[in-house]
């Protein structure tokens, strides 16, 4: 299966589905150079979830904010604090493209649709979570 064809199964079975937990999901293909699926949770809809794949995983990123988010005087500070935050948050890990701080969480491209809900639900809790805890390092 190629990976245009993995991200629109991915999207015809994460829209509208509700979790466990009572969490709906919408999934969008983006078209592009590379095409993602853009997935919200119900009521987080300020951080959409982005899911590329290829033939071993499925990448599931959130952007957080951008390095001119940041205060200057307390950037050495927060870099810290994400370092110590990566091993108690469950499923993912903070990183930098650029000049956008992520969220991001990766799974084995044969993971099934209750392992890509689970991991989109950890995520999104995960990046509230993020949010919050480093709401004074950003202007």
């Amino acid at each position: 299966m190629s990976n245009q064809e993995k991200l629109k199964e991915l999207e015809s079975t994460l829209n509208d589905t509700q979790t466990e937990e009572g969490l709906s999901f919408s999934a969008e293909i983006i078209p592009g150079e590379v095409d993602v699926l853009q997935v919200t949770v119900q009521d987080r809809e300020e951080f959409p979830i982005y899911i590329t794949t290829d033939d071993s995983q499925i990448l599931c990123v959130t952007h957080l904010w951008q390095e001119s988010e940041v205060k200057k005087e307390l950037r050495e500070e927060l870099l810290d604090a994400l370092l110590t935050m990566n091993v108690p948050m469950p499923l993912s890990s903070f990183s930098k493209v650029g000049n956008q701080y992520i969220l991001f969480g990766a799974l084995t491209s044969t993971s099934s649709i209750e392992d890509i809900q689970y991991e989109i639900s950890v995520l999104s809790e995960n990046t509230l979570d993020a949010i919050e805890a480093i709401n004074d390092y950003l202007k």
